[in-house]
């Protein structure tokens, strides 16, 4: 905690030098300003009155002028800062720093010890039934750190990290349940699924293997044939397609949505 205050306070000080700094490098002097195409007209005007050039010379010349005052950007006040300005700067930096501080030690608790990692995967593991995807897919791995072999945490860690948001840790957990039974079905569909969202979607060679893998040791595992449907279709291959999605199909019900896209996407196809 005194680290975490020193390095605050350390901060803090920090920002106040480069404010005073910035404002202290503004009030050295203000850059010396261009002549500008407005004053080039007055110059011509004069010089054609006091018949130093011609009417054709004089025409010319503000015509050039003209197009520089038109493309040229308007000016713009320079920035002066004063010494009242770099106390208030300072001040608000100081009570900015002051609010933090009085604000954490309201609604905070000076002192009190960070829960190391494992205490706390110890209380979430205690109550299993409350935790979300993430938190489970974190007392999951420890327990498969503990027992690498364990098919089922290893089967469960997946489908964690898969609802957790995180399909490349899904995949390899389900790589790792397939080193160890290389005939489960289900986690090679589970596989598939997983790389399929780690591509954002696409059906991708690893994960078209993957349910073709799965379809072929249980021709019942439907996401895989959905998926693989999916990109028979999109190859131009609808026989194979309707081949595929033909069983999926007859198991959902008439009123799912699900079928109906299906369908529909056959006979449009064909």
């Amino acid at each position: 905690m005194i680290v975490f205050w020193t390095l605050t306070g350390l901060a803090a000080a920090l920002a106040g030098l480069m404010v005073l700094t910035g404002a202290r490098r503004a009030e050295g002097g203000v850059e010396p300003v261009a002549p500008t195409a407005a004053a080039e007209l007055d110059e011509l005007d004069r010089l054609k009155a006091r018949g130093l050039l011609d009417e054709d010379a004089w025409a010319a010349a503000r015509a050039e002028a003209g197009r520089r005052l038109i493309a040229e950007p308007a000016p713009q006040t320079p920035l002066v800062i004063g010494p009242r300005d770099r106390t208030i700067a300072l001040g608000a930096l100081v009570a900015t720093a002051a609010a933090a501080l009085g604000l954490y030690f309201v609604v905070g608790e000076p002192g009190l010890p960070d829960a190391p990692y494992e205490r706390r995967i110890d209380e979430w593991a205690s109550t299993p039934e409350t935790l979300d995807a993430p938190r489970v897919a974190a007392v999951l791995s420890r327990a498969v750190k503990r027992e690498p072999d364990n098919l089922t945490a290893l089967s469960m860690l997946g489908a964690a990290r898969f609802e957790a948001g995180d399909p490349i840790g899904a995949a390899t957990a389900f790589r790792r349940v397939l080193t160890l039974q290389p005939n489960d079905a289900t986690s090679w569909a589970r596989l598939g699924e997983s790389l399929v969202r780690a591509a954002e979607g696409e059906v991708q060679p690893d994960a078209e293997a993957a349910f073709a893998r799965a379809l072929e040791l249980d021709p019942g595992q439907l996401g895989a044939r959905f998926f693989l449907g999916d990109v028979a279709l999109s190859r131009g291959e609808v026989a194979r397609a309707r081949e595929l999605w033909t069983p999926l199909i007859a198991v959902l019900d008439l009123a799912d949505p699900r079928r109906a896209d299906l369908v529909a996407r056959l006979d449009a196809a064909a």
